[in-house]
């Protein structure tokens, strides 16, 4: 039985793009074959639920099935009539008759049904038609992980890594979310890579984690996605079958609304990582990424605004992106000489613009 996304581990999430910085970084001084750098360190790649997609903006058209993300695909053929058992708990449950599923998987689950204990966890762990419940939750998820449903490992992993209704215990923490992993479990992939990650510095690390990464890229986690794309424009020795295909994962990973890949797909574009240059591609997907908040991708647009790159030029534009990075934390000399430089009209219409700005 799917269950929705949980909380990951908190504590390991570095981003990979940080662990493999020397790759395909660059220095902004390096222009005009490197126009713009990536961030030394990037954001931790978590799920979130605030992602967003700017409209109007049109991302890369480039190649392959991962291109086509987003684009209307083509019918399905008609679906076979199932004939296999109705799981009656599980069908109360997405109807949202929350009751109903309980009473239909308790006795299963009392018998040792793995995924109705799953089910009964699920449901005492959200409080969902029922009082909330963390300590019994934890039992049924425990009963569930014993018997194998991978769903519910990966649940139980990180019940026993928070240490909520059940003591904490790392090592078995760590056990259950290889266990899932194995058997397929998308978002244990991802977590299990980004533990060998954390516990294998360096390539080593990278190698280990790869597979797990890229199953669990192949089963849609845009996180997974990325570090995937990230790994394979970094790693040495890597078939240059994977190596080529670097930039069509960053685009699967920014089509699904990662804004730490809009950024680098942006980058890479505009450098011409892992493909052709194309700055107006560059552009939008650095806008896009910018739109919806991410401050080192605003930092980016002001440059590309200055320098006329993939835009035409547009002094307060630029200086509208500069005033919002920089009130977000983020200091650029370059920037600051190029606003101390302008009008002081053009000041003032940049930051009227900053400050009407709202993400999108």
């Amino acid at each position: 039985m799917p269950i929705p996304p949980a909380r990951l581990l908190k504590y390991i999430f570095a981003s990979v793009a940080a662990l493999v910085a020397a790759g395909p970084n660059v220095a902004l001084a390096q222009a005009p074959d490197s126009v713009i750098s990536q961030p030394g360190t990037a954001p931790a790649s978590t799920f979130r639920t605030d992602r967003t997609s700017s409209p109007g903006v049109q991302p890369s058209d480039g190649v392959g099935v991962f291109d086509r993300m987003g684009a209307k695909l083509p019918d399905l053929p008609p679906e076979k009539d199932y004939t296999g058992p109705i799981d009656e708990a599980y069908g109360a449950f997405q109807r949202g008759y929350y009751l109903t599923a309980m009473d239909k998987a308790l006795p299963r689950a009392q018998l040792g049904d793995p995924a109705a204990q799953t089910l009964i966890g699920e449901i005492l762990s959200q409080g969902l038609g029922v009082k909330k419940d963390v300590k019994n939750a934890a039992f049924w998820y425990g009963k569930a992980a014993e018997g194998g449903d991978g769903a519910a490992m990966f649940k139980y992993a990180l019940i026993l890594m928070e240490g909520e209704g059940v003591p904490r215990d790392k090592v078995k923490a760590d056990d259950y979310m290889r266990k899932a992993a194995e058997a397929g479990n998308p978002s244990a992939e991802f977590n299990w890579a980004q533990l060998l990650v954390a516990d294998n510095p360096g390539e080593k690390g990278l190698k280990l984690a790869l597979p797990f990464y890229e199953k669990s890229a192949e089963q849609g986690i845009a996180d997974s996605q990325y570090a995937v794309a990230q790994i394979y424009a970094t790693l040495k020795d890597l078939p240059e079958e994977k190596t080529k295909l670097a930039r069509e994962w960053m685009a699967r990973a920014a089509r699904a609304g990662f804004d730490t890949a809009q950024l680098d797909l942006g980058i890479w574009l505009v450098n011409g990582v892992g493909g052709p240059k194309d700055y107006v591609k560059g552009f939008e997907w650095l806008k896009l990424a910018a739109n919806g908040g991410n401050v080192a991708a605003q930092n980016k647009l002001a440059h590309l605004y200055i320098n006329a790159i993939g835009t035409a030029p547009n002094p307060i534009e630029a200086a509208k992106w500069y005033v919002l990075s920089r009130r977000a934390g983020l200091a650029d000399p370059a920037l600051e000489d190029f606003y101390l430089g302008i009008e002081d009209s053009q000041q003032k219409a940049a930051i009227d613009a900053a400050n009407k700005f709202r993400r999108r």
